[in-house]
């Protein structure tokens, strides 16, 4: 049987894909949600709302995110 999992170099680009999908959905639902209240139209502008967070967060992330590792080493103590 094949290993059929990515190689480890695309750690950052997966982890930052899974990341910024789930936080910009549950930050929009709940912008979406405050904005315009428990309704049909709520719902319906939900999907958009997600998909233009998520445009531009991963991209984000994946320039920002190896500026934070390094933030975070110098602060926190190796194991």
């Amino acid at each position: 049987m094949t290993d059929r999992r990515l190689p480890a170099r695309y750690t950052l680009p997966v982890t930052g894909f899974f990341l910024t999908a789930i936080m910009t959905f549950v930050i929009s639902g709940i912008s979406t949600l405050m904005a315009l209240g428990p309704t049909q139209a709520m719902l319906a502008a939900w999907p958009p709302a997600w998909l233009t967070s998520w445009v531009f967060a991963f991209p984000t992330v994946l320039v920002v995110l190896p500026l934070v590792r390094r933030l975070v080493a110098r602060l926190v103590a190796p194991v």
